[in-house]
């Protein structure tokens, strides 16, 4: 028999974004062999999810949050000893401030917490940081998402630089070449015609993402490109908000905003230039799956995003929340398709050396031997069978 470690995923959001991608790829990625997935969440991520989860992975729905929730504490830490669960992975501070305290007194030997992204939107005492340090004599170690992750981490909200480990976003680049993209009427089915030129964003309808910003530069861009159109993946707290935004700026037939979409590398795939005008990021999958797909790229130049577009190299980069900037960038390399070309070439021959799917599970599943070794003093040693234990969809 195999000795497996079981593995919680914990995560608290609703919606699906590129946290929940991140996810979604451990949970499909980890090798059987040797440990065993579950995932606690709110039923709706579960549904938005189920598509697309393993069906050898062990869900409980759940939504936790608030310590004043003391019934679905104990029921997650019922379920953590009940599922003998060795590590629990939390996605977010917040989702770890509140699991991770419930994980030790479940006795969980390891706790992990991957922040995703820069809260730049905490104001007054919270951003202090004192609670996040407090929380930390709950986690094990923390995974940063990029080097700049990293460096909020230690130079903002002042955690141990040794309880925090690198390890970069990964692209299912390998996935994205075996299996072709079919193209043909995507545009159509939208509304548009098929040589109208489209931009492509994929990102949570959150003020985070700057999609406000992007709507302000389309519509400063009609007037010399009639037929640019735009394409907002993704939904959020800001749909109704954003949809305001269309009709005052009169873009309603240039706009589309089909919510999440299983067609993510269909509007890739056509896209004449894909963009991410966030205030924030962690490390964005979007940028790296459109530059693995070898499309030209503009993104603001926060956090880890210039690790993945590098400014003049692999894509263009702008400060966030500049109208202007946004528009020239855009415009520039509509202006210049072939200098559009040569830095989306560039920009796949970057992330598959840098950003690929199998770096990023192999080192996450280092990671929790590693962990699991220090935090029981026990070896890590897995009798592997002759026939594949794993259930992959």
């Amino acid at each position: 028999m195999s000795t497996t470690l079981a593995v919680c995923m914990f995560d608290n959001e609703r919606v699906r974004g590129g946290a929940e991608e991140h996810m979604l790829c451990l949970l499909r990625g980890l090798d059987r062999r040797k440990f065993r997935p579950l995932l606690v969440c709110p039923q709706e991520l579960i549904e938005l999810l189920r598509a697309d989860l393993p069906k050898d992975v062990t869900v409980l729905p759940l939504a936790l949050e608030s310590h004043l929730q003391l019934g679905r504490m104990r029921a997650l830490a019922s379920f953590l000893r009940q599922q003998r669960v060795q590590v629990l992975h939390s996605h977010g501070f917040r989702p770890s401030l509140l699991a991770s305290p419930v994980g030790r007194w479940a006795g969980v030997p390891v706790r992990v917490e991957t922040p995703h992204v820069r809260e730049y939107w905490r104001k007054g005492w919270k951003a202090n940081y004192a609670i996040d340090r407090w929380a930390g004599r709950f986690v094990d170690r923390y995974i940063a998402v990029s080097e700049a992750n990293k460096r909020y981490l230690v130079d903002e909200k002042k955690l141990p630089a040794d309880k925090i480990t690198v390890i970069l976003n990964g692209c299912d680049i390998a996935g994205f070449d075996a299996v072709p993209v079919t193209v043909n009427g995507v545009k159509t089915r939208a509304g548009f015609a098929e040589n109208d030129s489209v931009l492509v964003v994929a990102a949570r309808l959150e003020p985070q993402k700057g999609h406000s910003v992007l709507l302000r530069a389309m519509a400063s861009l009609k007037a010399e490109f009639s037929t640019l159109r735009l394409v907002m993946l993704g939904d959020g707290s800001l749909r109704s908000q954003l949809e305001s935004e269309v009709r005052e700026l009169g873009l309603q037939d240039s706009v589309r905003m089909p919510g999440h979409s299983p067609d993510v590398r269909k509007w890739i795939k056509v896209a004449d230039v894909c963009v991410l005008p966030s205030f924030a990021e962690g490390l964005p999958l979007f940028a790296i799956e459109c530059l693995a797909m070898q499309r030209p790229m503009v993104a603001t130049a926060v956090d880890g995003t210039p690790e993945i577009v590098v400014d003049g190299k692999t894509g263009l980069t702008i400060p966030p929340g500049d109208i202007t900037a946004l528009a020239g960038a855009i415009g520039a390399l509509l202006r210049d398709p072939a200098r559009a070309v040569q830095l989306a070439a560039n920009g796949a021959k970057w992330v598959r050396e840098r950003f690929t799917l199998e770096r990023q599970i192999y080192e996450t599943e280092a990671l929790y031997e590693k962990l699991w070794r220090v935090k029981t003093g026990k070896p890590f040693e897995v009798q592997v069978e002759q026939e594949e234990l794993a259930v992959r969809d």
